[in-house]
């Protein structure tokens, strides 16, 4: 090409090119979905066509192209991770597209492609391979041989390459439409590397200079719910080419962040900052990230999602944090000055967007306010992570603990990773364990605030439901009401059955799921039901969609396997109960329960921790009950009174009706809505796995029964075959391990010896070479040595040597320097500050650090600095 089009004149001729071909151009969609329970933000061309695809609305036309910005924060290749980093990943990206509703397929997808790229913007074909899909013999689909065959009218066989169903067959969803899809990828190395390595070797390999420009997905099945797949009746084309990459391969360019899209706006950072682009991999990889994150949080905010703690709110805020975080520490912005990038932003997108000059005023003033709120909690951050790490010091450690790096990063709003950074420029590192503890606290309780939108009943039939399922696990029944609700961005649907075998969350016990299928019909569609709750003391069952026909007569089936399984478990729970009660004492009371499919887990008073002994008393005794094979006794209805009289051990606190349920086992008699296993052989084991405190007084015991057993038992066989392999087959493990952790103890003291007798005659080498410098008794050494040597020396020297002592050492352990500083009294009353000398001295060793005015210590990443640093503690306190 004799000139270089901007990115304007690609996206306007992608956009006149498919309005040649009879499309309509549509414009973008919000970034920001509102009516799409599924998704917060558009990530993907189709969004907007998602209806027309699905058949829920009339379509306006069969054809359409159109520019459409998109978010993505995960997914594939994580993108919020990437960015920055590599030369191609964004969170937001424009996506130019052309779809076909019903109208043309593959041939015209696929050679308008071709048309537009080569003819139109004379890419070099050579450069060019497309991906196929390969086929899927256990779905029964056969390779796209249609595709194939016309890629072949344009491209040498050599360039048409085989893709799996992960790169190649697109689905919307776990249903709908859905179909094989062709990728094209274009090679832009240079010549050289092409020579050694074909471009068709490094196709979805993530080399970032061979990279996917377009996809082209022809839809053609639609995914039931039992998985199966149906040929659709009109088919639908949809493709994707992302205009940042089509860009950079036009204009030349190795990284997208080099073209007209993102240079001016780099430039302008550059310019603000004092800094160039390329000099720097660090501040190169900050420019880009903030370059990518300022077109993010002003499109998003023009689309009306401001930044806030919550949902779709909390991922923007999340964005426009991490493009500060950037800023001020890779390029040392400590003002907010990200607001200050929209003019040039405007300038480069304004044309295609409007929306963004419109709304530039609001988006300017959202985005200060965020970036000084977030600038201050930085400030204060760092100001209270100075102090933990001061402590951390002070008490001759280097891991700061886990609940004061998330304190930092869940009251302040303290980035992980930069907290991370500070730690290693100060020789200490972060409890990741023990945050990611924390982090997993956080979101259960947020999980658990997640609020829940109710629509309103749709009332079909007048009646009660009628629970039968300790009976029967199938049963034919109709719908009485079901609602519409939204939970997490999802919706689900809340269905009352007249009868109905699903068992209702209740009393530990975790719901049923299974099927409902239109019963009248052979090959009916199958329902999922995902979990049954009880609301006002009903069983409903939990759908993720309705029924076609909600009047029809269902018919209803328990998942037989889960149920049995949560059935031994909770009978399990009696037994054990029961057992507990025996060898710990009848003070023994059940206070909370979990019961699933997959394992049990009961809460009960006790003042003490239950001894392994005793664990084994219990495990014992209920298994004695499950090898008798006890039959259920289950008394329905039976007066509250009566049952009482039976025996049967009420929860405290729990309300009971004039009437109850009794279960028993032999000697295990309890008032219980759950259900149960017909006797306790068929349990066939019980496991518990561990024992511990959950609060003052209440204890928590986890067992696992019948084939999670046999699974666990087999677990343990295989490590003790590792552990004996590892000791090489010894006939007598235990005695084999107890031989060498004696062998270890012995060497350990004999390193301790001799450790403590090298510290001695250093100690006395250091005092023998002291010599005094004004009124001070100087004590240096600059060596080998661990931070517990130097401070067991330092304090001993302390109290031998009197008032005027002045300990300064550099040491070096595993590669990392120290400073340690002891005083004197004497020189303390006279104003020396062992804390502040070594701050002052840690700056020659890049580092920090901190104490007491008599001791103190600082880390740092510059061992070469250390002679002059204890030097200049010398000095400072000789001044």
């Amino acid at each position: 090409m004799t000139t270089m089009l901007t990115a304007k004149e690609i996206r306007d001729s992608f956009l006149k090119f498919f309005a040649s071909k009879g499309c309509t151009i549509v414009p973008s969609a919000p970034m920001v979905l509102k009516g799409d329970p599924t998704l917060m933000f558009t990530n993907a061309g189709m969004n907007q066509f998602k209806d027309i695809i699905l058949g829920n609305v009339e379509k306006k036309f069969s054809r359409a192209a159109d520019s459409q910005k998109c978010l993505r924060v995960s997914g594939k290749h994580n993108d919020l991770e990437e960015v920055g980093h590599d030369t191609y990943h964004h969170t937001m990206f424009e996506m130019l597209g052309n779809w076909s509703f019903g109208d043309y397929f593959k041939k015209e997808a696929i050679s308008w492609a071709w048309e537009y790229l080569v003819d139109v913007l004379k890419l070099n074909p050579e450069n060019l391979y497309a991906t196929v899909f390969e086929g899927s013999p256990e779905e029964g689909i056969d390779r796209d041989n249609e595709a194939a065959a016309i890629w072949e009218q344009y491209l040498p066989k050599d360039h048409i390459l085989n893709g799996n169903k992960h790169d190649n067959f697109w689905e919307m969803g776990d249903t709908g439409p859905c179909g094989p899809c062709s990728e094209i990828h274009f090679d832009s190395r240079p010549a050289e590397e092409k020579a050694k390595v074909s471009g068709r070797d490094l196709v979805n390999k993530d080399h970032p200079q061979v990279i996917e420009i377009w996809n082209l997905v022809f839809m053609q099945y639609n995914r039931m719910a039992n998985g199966s797949l149906e040929k659709l009746p009109a088919h639908v084309i949809d493709t994707g080419m992302g205009f940042e990459r089509l860009v950079r391969t036009l204009q030349g360019k190795t990284s997208n962040y080099d073209t007209d899209v993102f240079q001016p706006i780099i430039r302008e950072i550059g310019n603000m900052c004092g800094v160039t682009y390329g000099e720097d991999e660090k501040t190169d990889i900050a420019m880009r990230v903030i370059a990518d994150h300022i077109r993010t949080i002003s499109f998003a905010i023009t689309d009306g999602q401001l930044p806030s703690n919550a949902k779709a709110g909390y991922v923007i805020r999340r964005i426009l944090r991490r493009a500060v975080r950037y800023g001020y520490t890779f390029l040392g912005r400590r003002r907010a000055f990200l607001y200050r990038l929209l003019p040039v932003l405007i300038d480069t997108m304004g044309d295609a967007y409007p929306e963004l000059v419109a709304q530039q005023a609001l988006v300017e003033k959202v985005i200060k306010e965020e970036e000084e709120a977030f600038l201050r909690t930085l400030e204060t951050g760092i100001k209270l992570l100075d102090k933990v790490m001061e402590g951390v010091k002070a008490a001759s450690k280097n891991v700061v603990d886990g609940k004061d790096v998330f304190t930092l990063y869940d009251t302040f709003g303290f980035p992980l990773d930069l907290t991370e950074l500070i730690l290693r420029e100060n020789g200490l590192q972060a409890d990741n364990e023990g945050f990611n503890a924390c982090m997993q606290e956080q979101k259960q309780r947020a999980r658990n605030a997640a609020a829940v939108e109710n629509g309103d009943w749709v009332e079909l039939k007048a009646g009660t439901p009628s629970f039968v399922g300790y009976d029967f696990m199938k049963c034919e029944t109709e719908i009485l009401r079901y609602r519409q609700i939204k939970q997490k961005n999802k919706t689900f649907y809340q269905i009352v059955l007249a009868e109905t075998p699903f068992y209702g969350e209740m009393g530990g016990e975790v719901g049923d799921c299974g099927t409902l299928r239109d019963a009248s019909v052979a090959d009916g569609k199958v329902i999922r039901v995902i979990d049954t709750k009880r609301e006002n003391n009903l069983p409903v069952c939990i759908t993720t969609e309705l029924p076609e026909d909600v009047t029809a007569v269902f018919a209803a089936e328990v998942d037989l396997k889960a149920r049995i399984a949560t059935e031994c478990n909770h009978s399990a729970t009696h037994i054990l109960d029961y057992c507990l009660r025996q060898v710990l004492g009848t003070h023994v009371e059940q206070k909370g329960s979990f019961v699933s499919p997959e394992s049990l887990r009961f809460d009960f008073s006790h003042f003490q921790k239950v001894t392994d002994e005793e664990m084994r008393r219990v495990e014992h005794l209920a298994n004695e009950m499950v090898r008798r094979d006890i039959a259920l006794e289950e008394h329905r209805n039976m007066p509250i009174d009566e049952a009482k009289a039976m025996g049967a051990i009420a929860l405290f606190g729990e309300k009971y009706g004039d009437e109850v349920r009794v279960v028993k086992f032999g000697p295990s008699i309890e008032l219980c809505g759950g259900c149960h296993i017909p006797s306790t052989g068929q349990i066939g084991m019980i496991r518990i796995v561990s024992e511990s405190s959950v609060a003052a007084g209440i204890r928590r015991i986890e067992a696992i029964t019948g084939a999670a057993v046999e699974a666990h038992v087999d677990a343990v066989k295989d490590q003790i075959a590792e552990i004996k392999a590892l000791l090489g087959n010894a006939p007598n493990v235990i005695e084999t391990l107890r031989k060498m952790v004696d062998e270890n103890k012995a060497l350990k003291k004999q390193v301790e010896q001799f450790a403590a007798e090298q510290s001695k005659q250093l100690k006395e080498t250091l005092k023998k070479e002291a010599k005094a410098e004004g009124k001070a008794i100087v004590v240096k050494f600059v060596g080998e040595a661990t931070a517990d040597q130097m401070k067991d020396i330092a304090l001993q020297l302390r109290g031998e040597m009197g008032d005027n002592l002045l300990f300064v050492s550099g040491t070096q352990h595993d590669g990392k320097p120290l400073l340690t500083i002891a005083l004197g009294n004497g020189l303390v009353a006279a104003g020396c500050n062992a804390g502040q000398l070594v701050r002052e001295a840690a700056k020659l060793i890049g580092g920090n650090g901190g104490g007491q005015a008599h001791f103190a210590v600082a880390g740092g990443k510059n061992p070469e600095g250390l002679s002059a640093a204890v030097d200049s503690v010398v000095a400072l306190v000789a001044q």
